[in-house]
């Protein structure tokens, strides 16, 4: 959070620095308030470079064996230009690593880890086991002591990618 800040700036003086330059190239033509515009400017086209560079930036730091099962995009009031051009503000990842295949009585059960990442003020992971029933589409969250949580039980397509990764 604090390199962005500084990037941040760091646009932002550059930009009014470009502004400044042009001032001078013209001869103080141009208006005074030309230069905390540009910096301004700078700042924004920062920002949302850095917001839709995020879902990029962040794939690309996950380990070989992450396999990418689902994203989310969105927009916010206070971005306009994501009524446009939705951001990408979550996504989940499976570990494919974690990946345990059984077959009982001629149902086959996955059990996997899946990781979510979204996108707020600080960037929020969270992980859960689950598991699959390959035969059913059947998908169960476990809880922390690998207990089955009943309640949050739901059927996947199995045109879904998290079906396709795990079960063929």
């Amino acid at each position: 959070m604090l390199w962005t800040i500084l990037a941040i700036v760091v646009s932002g003086l550059g930009a009014a620095g470009i502004a400044m330059l042009l001032r001078k190239l013209t001869r103080n033509r141009l208006p005074k308030w030309i230069i905390p515009a540009f910096g301004g400017l700078g700042m924004l086209s920062y920002q949302i470079y850095y917001e839709y560079s995020w879902f990029d930036h962040q794939l690309q730091r996950q380990p070989t064996e992450s396999v990418l099962v689902a994203s989310e995009t969105g927009e916010v009031f206070w971005r306009p230009w994501t009524f446009f051009w939705p951001m990408t503000t979550a996504f989940t990842v499976l570990d494919s690593k974690s990946l345990q295949r059984q077959d009982a009585n001629g149902t086959s059960v996955a059990a996997f880890n899946l990781y979510r990442f979204e996108k707020q003020h600080i960037d929020r992971v969270s992980h859960q086991a689950h598991l699959l029933n390959c035969t059913t589409a059947e998908l169960l969250p476990l809880d922390e002591q690998k207990k089955p949580q009943l309640d949050q039980l739901k059927v996947v397509a199995k045109d879904d990618a998290l079906y396709r990764q795990v079960c063929q």
